[in-house]
């Protein structure tokens, strides 16, 4: 797919694009830490990764900054879900807060993010990440800049 095609496609078009057929030869964070995508939709996106011992942290649990990717790509992926074509965005602030630790050994984190308020200039939107048993690891806010092609 050319340049001039994908920036031609809304931001949900763009999602569900990279969901289902990116090549597997573009380098993304997704693919570093093995997320997929499991449900995309306007204003909502949920990604699942499997843990491994990479994501540990010296004291032997996943470190904070996996599940700080999930909820900033899951909630940054959900206001993207909102904007038409031509139109980006990147993220002015994050906030996460972290609840239990996660297991190393393969267990499946999901994260789900939300939009709350898609305005001309940011969105907000909200995140939380869950383990395999549905118990709460992390959750958190982001506010978005909305980039325009002419600002």
């Amino acid at each position: 797919m050319s340049t001039v095609e994908f920036t031609a496609m809304s931001g949900l078009e763009q999602i569900r694009w990279v969901q289902t057929e990116l090549p597997a030869d573009i380098p993304t964070i997704g693919r570093l830490l093995g997320m997929r995508f499991d449900e995309v939709e306007h204003g909502r996106v949920v990604v699942s990764l499997q843990t491994r011992p990479d994501f540990a942290n010296p004291m032997g649990s996943v470190h904070g900054g996996i599940a700080a990717t999930m909820l900033d790509s899951v909630m940054g992926c959900a206001v993207h879900t909102t904007l038409p074509a031509g139109v980006g965005y990147t993220t002015l602030e994050l906030k996460v807060n972290y609840i239990r630790t996660a297991r190393t050994d393969g267990r499946t984190l999901s994260a789900e993010g939300t939009v709350v308020h898609a305005g001309r200039r940011t969105a907000t939107a909200e995140g939380k990440v869950l383990d395999e048993n549905g118990k709460l690891v992390a959750h958190g806010t982001t506010t978005c800049l909305i980039l325009t092609p002419e600002s």
